[in-house]
């Protein structure tokens, strides 16, 4: 529901508050931003350079997570029983929001991201969860120190953007693929790898921003079907580059490392 989050959102072009006016979002000067009839609002005020991912791969991914393989992600995203505002940053599917959510019965969540056919699903991923189109490269259409924790999984991080809109004692949380992670994949199709300075990479991007204060290394096999696996291929950049999907089960690692960081 876009009506929790309202008194954290502000108008993208001259940062003043928001109401919405049945079907749109305005603010006292008078610029205006629809609301889809799915439920989210589009509050870009001019054109993106990239749209996200595409309906296909979003549908691939709402299917691999529905399924649980990604459960151990989610459960690792210890938010604690806020009553604030939670706010996914890359939310996708609204997947981990709203697994956030139901762990958080206080907190309202809100989720950007920058493509459509997620935020169509985002929408209805939680009755506490409000969905946004906007791109986390540019300023974020959120007031001043409003949220409590910012989730980040498997999406850009805009560090500048992050420290302004999150409390002085909040957190970030920061889920990045480690080295390892689906390695068996990218051997035997040719998936895009996993950057091996990322690590250096999310540092840079935060450093001048936030202090690490905690780091888990989080690592799984799943034991995938072939439709499982094509599906979980399909989910990735490099689906349209794939052709051979395997026709039979596959053992592949799940790595990922889960960071919690504070504001410096």
């Amino acid at each position: 529901m876009i009506d929790g989050a309202l008194p954290y959102l502000r108008c993208p072009v001259c940062q003043q508050g928001l109401a919405r006016v049945e079907r749109s979002l305005r603010c006292p000067a008078g610029h205006s931003f629809d609301m889809a009839k799915q439920g989210y609002a589009d509050l870009t005020a001019g054109r993106m350079p990239h749209v996200g991912d595409t309906a296909e791969m979003v549908a691939d991914r709402a299917e691999f997570l529905a399924a649980g393989h990604y459960d151990f992600i989610a459960d690792a995203l210890d938010t604690g029983l806020l009553h604030g505002l939670i706010v996914d940053a890359g939310t996708g599917t609204g997947h981990y929001l709203g697994r956030v959510l139901d762990a958080a019965p206080g907190a309202t969540g809100l989720g950007l991201d920058v493509s459509k056919p997620a935020l169509r699903r985002a929408a209805r991923a939680h009755e506490r969860a409000a969905a946004v189109l906007t791109d986390l490269w540019r300023p974020l259409p959120i007031a001043d120190g409003v949220a409590d924790v910012i989730v980040n999984v498997f999406a850009p991080r805009n560090g500048a953007e992050f420290r302004r809109v999150l409390r002085p004692e909040g957190r970030l949380l920061v889920v990045t693929p480690a080295p390892d992670h689906l390695r068996e994949l990218i051997d035997a199709h040719g998936l895009i790898q996993v950057d091996p300075d990322k690590a250096a990479r999310v540092r840079d991007a935060l450093g001048d921003h936030f202090k690490e204060e905690s780091s888990t290394a989080l690592r799984r096999a799943l034991t995938l079907t072939a439709v499982e696996t094509r599906t979980l291929i399909g989910m990735t950049p490099s689906a349209h580059h794939v052709s051979d999907f395997p026709a039979a089960p596959t053992t592949v690692t799940a790595s990922v490392l889960v960071t919690t960081y504070r504001p410096v």
